[in-house]
């Protein structure tokens, strides 16, 4: 019997009972196939009640552990010394739990969810006491096997929501999050850790495309919405499948993460929306000038300002007394000590970081708003009112034909002067990890404009927004090219470069949909429909391979060096897709090849960013190089025993158990557009993130036509039934029409409706 159907007996008494009017919480649950639940409920203190029940079922382990991080427990019940990814890279225990107990400020937290009304006050409480609900109907020894027994399995508040929300919003912060919990003044012994840096392009796996489609190039003239966000198949950050219904109130479907209440992006029966990461930035750092008779004073205008310092305890297990460390602040934030990059704490030189996201409860508010929709107008409205969205553009299409692309999120108001104007020596040489600016000048300070909801946030206004008839797309570069026919004009640099090369990612993404609406080679171009669309989405095409592929064959044949490399690259249909043969050889040599300077003919013109920079040179030095990189290619494979002509889904598949799930998509270096980044392991690669929750949505007469696919699937854990259900519909290809209405979901119940109340 399914453990979503647990206990049995109870369940058929819930569904029988009427609701006594002392119940506050009050949820029924369907599962569908693939372990969707939709929630039902009379209000939004039992929506959330529905949601955290149904997420706890799914994800407990995983959920109960980010609790324990964000509450700064990890050296408790871990270890201080093991270590866990907190946004971009590894961080040891101690660190985590020093940087999380700094930065969260819990008051702040409270009165910015208070002030987001009734709807997320009640979400969030139904969420907290529905979670609870499921640990006590479980009991100790229904816990999972990977966290039973343990301590930090334990009920929650709504303060660990606001912690874990406060996670998701400074992901900026979260890179630093070493550098702020070892900066110490002169003369300390924290600050030594010189492996510490800002990260680098290399170091940040992020990621999506999003595509808006409008009424003149769809069949059937009504907006679409394809979404392909690239995120972690592993840990907290994976998409969850839901659908929330609250009668004449809210009727959402889609996906969130680790204590998302509701969807965060998806769709409901008018509006469909995803997101991609933007190319802005949320946080800046300041250069400060110390006081040369007090190192943990800094001069502002000539004025000496006392950071304020706290004392921190982060408590230890077995017994042994807590940790305790001494960390600063400033006027803009805490300080950050980053050896490896530069910024220290010496007799005259420091740095602090101002992060836009600190305290941002808006978000939820910005995603109710957002869920209860009726056109892009409203979403629109959404996201420039409330300046929520904290890192990712909006990307929206409505049945009205409407398309939408709001490159709009809390950013720095910081204009090109001012930035210019409030340089330090340093900044350049940050400039590709960074914002610096100087501290010692309170004019530096990002500038307060009217209207917006904290100070310092750079208005909507200022920012970049698409509305579209034909359409619009992201895949991560800047607000600048939305669609191809129209740039926008050059914006502030926080927002992102504007006139410069594009990935090959967003290369490929425009010259694909090209083809798709105006044809090529003869054939005529296609309206865009769900057909089209899953084309557009699962061709796994390379074109970093268009560019290179057919110089670099007439380069190497005849060369014995590299024959076998050559006849593996000559049979490869220079694409992604599992039976796919020579991928591999091709992802390893282009790493290198990519990197090798001066390596295009035609360089980049800014008329024409789609198709420049293209020919790749093959004489002189850069042939040497090319071959030696193909040679250098092949040696890496036979020594990791794999063939040089090997099928892809061989070597790059997702572990189930025992079984060995075949993946399909690529790198986004070489300009594949379903994006999986992955790891090493025994016998080839696995990814660790890339392409999640991808959603095409578009609208007929009576609602959302939905065809979907969770690529890991629903839950992390190996004793769930939806562990690798759909990883193996991803892997054929296939998609999951998802049931909307009242009669599709009856009709594709996986059991009984379960009615929790209390």
């Amino acid at each position: 019997m399914s453990k979503y159907l647990i206990p049995a007996a109870l369940a058929g008494a819930m569904l029988v009972m009427p609701a006594a009017a002392k119940d506050r919480y009050d949820a029924t649950i369907v599962r569908t196939s693939y372990g969707i639940p939709h929630i039902m409920a009379k209000d939004w203190r039992g929506a959330g009640y529905g949601v955290g029940y149904a997420y706890a079922q799914d994800n407990l382990c995983m959920i109960a552990e980010e609790f324990a991080t964000v509450a700064g427990e990890r050296s408790l019940h871990f270890g201080p010394e093991a270590k866990a990814v907190l946004g971009f890279a590894p961080v040891d225990n101690l660190s985590s739990d020093f940087f999380f107990r700094s930065v969260i400020d819990l008051p702040r937290l409270r009165a910015g969810a208070k002030a987001q009304g009734r709807e997320v006050a009640l979400t969030t409480d139904g969420y907290v006491a529905g979670y609870n609900r499921w640990l006590r109907e479980i009991g100790p020894e229904g816990v999972p096997e990977a966290c039973r027994g343990k301590a930090w399995v334990r009920p929650i508040t709504t303060d660990d929501l606001l912690r874990l929300n406060e996670k998701n919003m400074i992901l900026g912060t979260l890179a630093l999050a070493s550098g702020i919990a070892n900066a110490a003044p002169p003369g300390g012994t924290l600050a030594m850790r010189p492996g510490d840096a800002l990260p680098g392009r290399d170091d940040v796996v992020m990621g999506s495309n999003g595509w808006a489609f409008g009424g003149d190039v769809t069949a059937g003239g009504r907006g679409m919405v394809i979404g392909n966000p690239h995120f972690p198949w592993t840990g907290p950050n994976r998409f969850w499948q839901m659908h929330v219904t609250v009668p004449g109130k809210l009727d959402v479907m889609g996906v969130g993460i680790a204590g998302s209440p509701l969807p965060i992006l998806g769709f409901n029966r008018d509006v469909a929306w995803t997101h991609t990461v933007t190319a802005a930035r949320h946080s800046t750092l300041f250069q400060l000038k110390i006081d040369p008779s007090d190192p943990t004073a800094y001069l502002v205008d000539g004025k000496s300002e006392k950071m304020v310092a706290r004392t921190i305890s982060v408590p230890m297990g077995g017994g042994a007394a807590p940790a305790t460390r001494t960390l600063y602040s400033t006027r803009y934030g805490p300080l950050v000590v980053l050896p490896a990059s530069g910024l220290g704490w010496n007799a005259t030189t420091a740095f602090a970081v101002r992060e836009g996201n600190k305290g941002n409860q808006r978000a939820l508010g910005t995603w109710v708003r957002i869920a209860q929709a009726r056109n892009v107008g409203e979403v629109r409205a959404a996201v420039e009112e409330t300046l929520g969205i904290p890192w990712v553009n909006t990307i929206a299409a409505d049945r009205n034909g409407d398309a939408l692309h709001a490159d709009v999120t809390v950013v720095p108001n910081l204009s090109a002067e001012k930035m210019k104007a409030c340089a330090t020596p340093l900044s350049a040489l940050a400039a590709e990890r960074a914002t610096l600016l100087d501290g010692a000048r309170s004019s530096c300070d990002w500038d307060v404009a009217s209207g917006t909801p904290v100070p310092g946030m750079m208005p909507a206004a200022s920012q970049a927004v698409y509305a579209r008839r034909d359409y619009v797309a992201n895949s991560n570069d800047s607000y600048w090219m939305s669609n191809a026919g129209v740039p926008h004009a050059p914006l502030s640099p926080i927002l992102g470069r504007a006139e410069s090369v594009l990935s090959l990612r967003t290369r490929s993404n425009f010259i694909e949909l090209d083809r798709m609406l105006n044809g090529e080679g003869g054939k005529p171009g296609v309206k865009v429909d769900h057909a089209s669309a899953k084309e557009l989405t699962f061709a796994n095409k390379s074109l970093a391979a268009e560019l290179a592929m057919d110089r670099l064959l007439d380069l190497c044949r005849g060369k014995p060096d590299v024959a076998r490399g050559c006849k593996a690259l000559e049979g490869w249909d220079r694409r992604f897709n599992v039976d796919s043969r020579g991928a591999y050889l091709f992802t390893i040599f282009w790493k290198a090849a990519s990197r090798i300077p001066d390596l295009w003919g035609v360089k980049f013109d800014v008329a024409d960013p789609v198709h420049t920079p293209r020919d790749m040179v093959t004489t002189g030095d850069t042939a040497t190089k090319l071959l030696a990189a193909l040679g250098a290619g092949a040696a890496e494979l036979d020594k990791e025993g794999i063939a040089l002509d090997a099928r892809w889904g061989d070597v790059q598949f997702a572990p189930r158990g025992k079984e060995r799930i075949a993946v399909h998509g690529g790198e986004g270096a070489a300009g594949v557009l379903n994006f999986q980044a992955s790891n090493p392991v025994p016998g080839g690669i696995t990814p660790y993130h890339g392409s999640s929750y991808i959603q095409i949505v578009g609208f007929d007469n009576a609602g959302p036509v939905a065809d979907a696919v969770l690529s890991y699937s629903q839950s992390p854990d190996p004793a769930s039934p939806h562990f690798a259900d759909q990883t193996h519909l991803y892997s054929e290809k296939k998609w999951h029409r998802l049931p909307f209405g009242k009669a599709e979901i009856a009709a594709d119940a996986a059991g009984k409706p379960v009615r929790i109340k209390e």
